[in-house]
């Protein structure tokens, strides 16, 4: 591993390349393994030359935005995690036309909260939706992120992306197979290296005020206390998962320090020291007794890495126990 180590700390830049780097730190979830190797890149051309080392030595990558639909399991990944910066994290306005419509470019590292102080400085309307999900640009292209009746798909004119091979490509929205929670991105292998969305000119204090709205709904709403991934399942068609979750009977419960939230059942929360897998126990429990209640499968939002099946499964024999 020294060979690929000293490879990958070329292709990556000096300095930018750490290894057994704790998820802990990198997750909203506030737990997890490390990573054998953890490196960010400035350039577009450090992350083709990373990702092209890691294809060479045949050795795993993930692209990491800000960890906030990550569970990484205790053991860790065993691979290299990748996480934009330099001009990742860049924005600029493109186009300005007679009718107020802009044109607002932006890196795939950066976050859509500094995204919503940009445009709220700029007078742009049309992004408060997003301004308060803990996430990149990068992964709201991925997933179509959405809240508060906006997505991303709404706004969306272009993304920027690498293909496995290296290859740039621009992509209209309308290539992107965008729907609820869901784009082509992954399931081509796409690396997201910025995007360009359509907002309009509007009242700055109004799009100042939509946006404490939002924060503040949140904040009543959401167990912003604790860390957790957010809202932890998708919406199924026809139903809130919350709800469902609720009318299970499972507001409260827990396994170990994982727990759902008392204040949302839609979230599950890392409430004390949780262990990665306790907090995978806890999705599969939830998972099976809301199927034994109501014939829903909930699908989670949570993506695994470094566990023994990495993806969740539609049964499990789990005690849970009310705190």
């Amino acid at each position: 591993m020294d060979e690929f180590y000293r490879a990958l700390c070329k292709a990556a830049g000096e300095g930018q390349v750490k290894r057994r780097e704790p998820m802990a730190l990198h997750t909203t979830f506030r737990t997890g393994g490390p990573a054998a190797f953890f490196a960010v890149v400035q350039t577009e051309d450090e992350l083709r030359k990373t990702v092209r080392v890691c294809r060479e030595h045949q050795v795993p990558w993930y692209m990491l935005g800000n960890g906030s639909n990550l569970l990484v399991g205790s053991s860790g990944f065993p691979g290299v995690m990748i996480q934009l910066g330099g001009e990742f994290k860049q924005w600029e306005i493109t186009q300005e036309e007679e009718n107020g419509h802009v044109l607002f470019k932006a890196g795939a590292g950066l976050l859509l909260s500094k995204i919503g102080r940009a445009a709220l400085e700029e007078g742009l309307t049309g992004f408060e939706f997003a301004a308060g999900i803990p996430g990149t640009l990068g992964g709201a292209a991925v997933m179509n992120a959405g809240a508060y009746g906006g997505e991303m798909k709404d706004i969306l004119v272009s993304v920027r992306i690498m293909t496995q091979d290296g290859e740039i490509r621009e992509l209209p929205a309308g290539e992107l197979a965008l729907s609820y929670r869901h784009s082509c991105i992954p399931e081509k292998g796409y690396i997201v290296l910025s995007a360009v969305m359509e907002l309009k000119k509007g009242n700055q204090e109004e799009i100042r005020a939509q946006m404490e709205d939002l924060a503040f709904r949140r904040k009543d709403k959401q167990p912003l206390e604790y860390p957790s991934a957010g809202s932890t399942f998708k919406r199924p068609e026809g139903f809130f998962a919350g709800k469902l979750i609720e009318d299970a009977g499972l507001k409260g419960f827990s396994v170990g320090g994982a727990q759902v939230s008392e204040k949302h059942a839609g979230f599950v929360i890392n409430r004390e020291q949780a262990a990665p897998e306790e907090i995978r126990e806890l999705i599969e429990a939830v998972r099976n007794r809301v199927f034994g209640t109501s014939g829903v499968w909930l699908e989670p939002e949570v993506k695994l890495l470094g566990f023994e099946t990495p993806a969740f499964g539609e049964s499990a024999d789990t005690d849970l126990k009310k705190e």
